[in-house]
Parts: structure tokens; sequence; C-alpha cells
């Protein structure tokens, strides 16, 4: 009981930006853990990087209206926010913060636009989305300004994205995390918590094929860096296998590099993304 009430009094729910000034306006080295809920052990992994790279840690609880665009989607996420103040307080968190829409929201802010080269891969399919995470994650580092982000890989295109705008504007350090997954290889993410057993083991299969695919596209691009065509008939034939043997819906199977996202891969670190619906759940990774 005395452990408990120890671990109470340490982490700190904020609601009101007056009292995160208070918390945080003299903290300067803060790493900061957006999340939108939900918590997983992805999760945990961003905060205890951040427990250890930081003296003190802010995670933000927020289910981002602007980021979503589909309004099902946004009533249909994962909510459960009893459990995610257990487990931040497990992890012995500083700070939490708890904003309404309103509060973040309040401040009218220059619209942000993506570039035509950007419009790739979850942008060019969800539009608004990454728009939207830019503008909220702008709105956050405005207020805590800490030293240092997380994020994780999982979501390489958003990091992507959120560390060329950050870098420009503020001090503030992108930290990338790598992609926790479960037993069966597949990403940990939120929206699991929305899938039965079979679509997690389907998911699995499909993470495990596509690790085999990117060993094989490695592989022929080790043996000639100029031989992205055939990568990409690999790819367009895994594609047509997938559809066919778990009838799901792909948005899109590519490989592009890590620099600068193209689909040029001579002599540069890649990954495969993919964006798939399982049941109208729609799902994101990258091997």
């Amino acid at each position: 009981m005395f452990y408990l009430l120890i671990i109470l009094l340490q982490m700190k729910l904020i609601r009101h930006i007056t009292d995160l000034n208070k918390a945080v306006n003299k903290e300067k080295d803060l790493g900061f853990v957006p999340t939108m809920g939900s918590l997983h052990k992805g999760h945990e992994f961003l905060i205890k990087k951040s427990k250890k790279f930081c003296k003190k840690t802010l995670v933000s609880i927020f289910v981002n209206p602007n980021q979503f665009n589909i309004k099902d989607d946004y009533i249909n996420y994962p909510r459960d926010l009893d459990n995610d103040i257990k487990i931040l307080k497990k992890l012995k968190v500083d700070f939490v913060y708890l904003p309404s829409i309103h509060q973040i929201y309040k401040t009218k802010l220059p619209k942000i636009v993506l570039k035509k080269s950007q419009k790739i891969l979850c942008a060019k399919y969800r539009k608004g989305h990454f728009e939207g995470v830019l503008d909220v994650l702008n709105r956050f580092i405005k207020l805590i300004s800490p030293k240092i982000m997380f994020m994780g890989e999982k979501d390489y295109q958003q990091y992507h994205l959120v560390r060329e705008f950050i870098s420009k504007k503020y001090r503030t350090r992108v930290y990338l995390c790598k992609t926790v997954r479960n037993s069966m290889g597949v990403a940990l993410s939120s929206r699991n918590n929305l899938l039965n057993k079979e679509d997690l083991k389907t998911s699995g299969i499909i993470a495990n094929d596509l690790f085999k695919l990117k060993l094989l596209i490695y592989k022929k691009n080790k043996l000639n860096n100029k031989n992205y065509k055939k990568s990409k008939e690999l790819i367009k034939k895994t594609k047509i296998n997938l559809i066919k043997k778990f009838n799901i819906k792909i948005e899109y199977l590519e490989c592009r590099n890590l620099i600068n996202l193209t689909t040029n891969l001579n002599n540069k670190t890649f990954k495969i993304f993919i964006a798939y619906y399982l049941n109208k759940v729609r799902l994101i990774d990258n091997f």
C-alpha cells in the first residue's frame, strides 16, 4: 500500500495547459512519448527508452480526430484509459497529459500541406492523415518543449515526415525505436485489439512471408544493385498471392529506401511497406 502511494505521488496526471506549464516549464531534460492510448508493449518500449535517455518522461494520451480520414475509424478506435493509467503507474512515468480536443485546437495555426513527393504510401490513401499528425505534434512540441520525442519504427513514414518537420522548427530530437512484435511476428498495434485470434494468426503469416520477401530482394540487389525491376516483379507476385491466399484488400505493397522513401534502391538500405485490410481493420507494417 505504501509503495503504491509513492507511485501515485510520483506520477502527475495533467488535464489543463496551465498545469502542464507549471509541471514542465523548467524541465530541460524531458522525454516525450505521444500516444493515442490503448497502450501495449510497443508503447512500453518507447517509454522505457525515454526513461533511459531522459531525466523525466511525459506521455500524452490523445485520440486526435484530425488524423482520421474516416469518421467511423475515429469512433471505433480502441480506448481503455483506466488500463492505460495502470500501465503508466507501473512504469513510473513522471507526467501524463490528458488534454481535451478544445485545449489542443483552441489556437488557430497555419495549415500544413504535404509536398507532392510526400504523398506516397499511407499519405496517398489517407487524405489529410499526416497533415493531422504533423499539426497535432507541432502543437504538442510548442507546449511541452521536450528534449527528445520517441516514435516507433512500425510507423516509419510518419517518423520520416515528423523528423523532417520538427527538426526545421524546434531543437527537439526525434528518436526512432524498433518495432516490437508478438511471438507470431505481428507488429504490436492498438488496432490489434479489433482482431480475433484467427486474424492475428493470418497477420503473423503475412508478416513472415514479407520478411522472406525482403531477404530475397536483398540477395538479388546484392548481386545486381540495378535489379529493382526484378524486385518489383517479386513484389507484384507476392501481392497477388497474398490477396488470393487470405482474401485481403491490399492498399499498397512497395519497396522504398530509408533515406528519402523513393523507389531507388541502389546501394541503399530499404524496407518493404504494406497497408492492408483484414476484416475491415486497416493494418500497416514494414520489414
